[in-house]
C-alpha cells in the first residue's frame, strides 16, 4: 500500500504530488471500516509509520529522495490542525468576505540547470511535511487540478477524494456507497415532511 490513508479507504490517489495532501486529508477517523485516526495523541508509532509510508509515496510519485522524517507528539497537534484547515479550505469558502488564517509553512524554489522550477519543502517533522503538502496544493492550484481534490459530502464519512468526472461534478466519493445513502435519507425525509392528508389510501 502506497498511500495507507487513502487507500485503506478503497480510494484512488490524487495524480502526482496532490496524492499526498489527499493522504493527510485522509488520515482522519471516518465512517468506515477502518475508524481509527492515524494521528490521534498517544498514537506516534502509528503516525510515524504512517508518515513514513507517505513521504516514500510522494518521493517515488515526485522523483525526488526519500526524506526520513521524525515526529514528535507536539507534531501530531500541528498535523491535525493542518489537516483541519485544508478540510475547511476543500469543504466551503468564506461567505463573508473576510480572510481566514491559515499554516504557513516556508518553501524553497530552486531553478534547475534546465531553466525549470521547482518547489522543495523545507523544515523538519510536521513543520517539513506542511510544506510538503502546501507546496503540493500551491501546484495543484496552478495546473487547475485542486478543485478536483473534494471531501466527501456524506457527513459521516468525509473521505477525500479526487473527481476524475468529465465535468467535475462528483459530490461524494462513492455514488453507490454515500450517494446511495444520501438520496435514501432524502427521500425519508421528504415522506416525513409530507401531511397525512395528502397521503392516499
Amino acid at each position: 500500500m502506497n498511500w495507507p490513508a487513502t487507500e485503506r479507504l478503497s480510494l484512488t490517489p490524487a495524480p502526482g504530488g496532490l496524492a499526498l495532501v489527499q493522504e493527510l486529508l485522509n488520515t482522519a477517523s471516518a465512517g468506515h471500516a477502518d475508524p481509527v485516526d492515524l494521528l490521534a495523541d498517544g498514537e506516534l508509532d502509528r503516525a510515524q509509520e504512517w508518515a513514513d509510508r507517505a513521504v516514500r509515496a510522494w518521493a517515488e510519485e515526485t522523483g525526488r529522495s526519500d526524506v526520513r522524517l521524525v515526529l514528535t507528539a507536539e507534531d501530531l497537534v500541528k498535523l491535525r490542525c493542518l489537516r483541519d484547515q485544508l478540510r475547511r479550505a476543500l469543504a466551503c469558502t468564506d461567505r463573508d468576505g473576510g480572510a481566514v488564517r491559515f499554516t504557513s509553512a516556508p518553501v524553497v524554489v530552486a531553478l534547475s540547470g534546465d531553466g525549470a522550477l521547482t518547489v522543495e519543502p523545507e523544515g523538519a517533522g510536521a513543520r517539513w511535511l506542511a510544506s510538503a503538502v502546501l507546496a503540493e496544493a500551491l501546484l495543484a492550484q496552478a495546473s487547475n487540478l485542486w478543485r478536483r481534490l473534494k471531501i466527501c459530502r456524506n457527513e459521516p464519512c468525509s473521505a477525500a477524494f479526487y473527481d476524475r468526472s468529465r465535468n467535475n461534478s462528483g459530490v461524494w466519493h462513492s455514488v453507490r456507497g454515500c450517494g446511495n445513502a444520501a438520496h435514501l435519507r432524502a427521500c425519508r425525509e421528504r415522506r416525513r415532511a409530507q401531511p397525512e392528508s395528502s397521503v392516499k389510501l
